[in-house]
């Protein structure tokens, strides 16, 4: 009885949480990002952009109770389950995952910190800079202000989405490149 119970809500939570993730990847692996932006279309550069819509959206749910929290937590794990079986199927060892999936972890805490440290405190310019340190940390890239444009249409279009919503599984990102971005 309580595997029905409880078993019943996790497979809910789950078809949520994977409609949610797809949905986060299709925004990420959005070509205007790759073609016009100059993001890196590499495994990296789309680490970076999964790591920021995945960010966008735990921004949204961020202080949530009930069944919101447990999907951002559980989105949370899908995240880093992807970006396990991304590292498996691009040859790193058994024995170097566990090593690369803390780097990679340290690397999501600390971009997210600084993002919303950035969106807390309405500083464009850190949030301007934060984006090129880490999308483009090699060069001086140019369009880090227009990613920053895309990153605060996002925040504001995510945050007037009905949580209910969210919790049934539809969640929408701006497309890259419209309105001035």
């Amino acid at each position: 009885m309580f595997k029905r119970l409880f078993g019943a809500r996790s497979q809910t939570n789950r078809e949520v949480t994977d409609a949610l993730y797809e949905q986060i990847v299709a925004a990420a692996r959005q070509p205007y990002f790759y073609s016009h932006w100059n993001v890196p279309d590499t495994p990296l550069g789309r680490f970076e952009m999964l790591s920021l819509h995945v960010f966008l959206l735990q921004h949204r749910l961020h202080g949530t109770q009930g069944k919101a929290h447990d999907i951002a937590q559980v989105l949370i794990d899908e995240f880093f389950l992807d970006v396990d079986h991304s590292l498996r199927e691009l040859g790193i060892s058994d024995v170097g995952v566990p090593k690369r999936m803390k780097r990679l972890a340290r690397m999501y805490y600390g971009r997210t910190a600084a993002y919303a440290d950035a969106l807390e405190r309405q500083d464009d310019g850190a949030l301007v800079a934060a984006l090129g340190r880490n999308i483009r940390p090699d060069e001086e890239w140019l369009e880090s202000p227009r990613l920053t444009t895309y990153v605060k249409m996002a925040v504001q279009n995510l945050s007037a989405q009905d949580l209910d919503a969210i919790c049934a599984g539809s969640v929408k990102f701006p497309r890259a490149g419209e309105q001035g971005q």
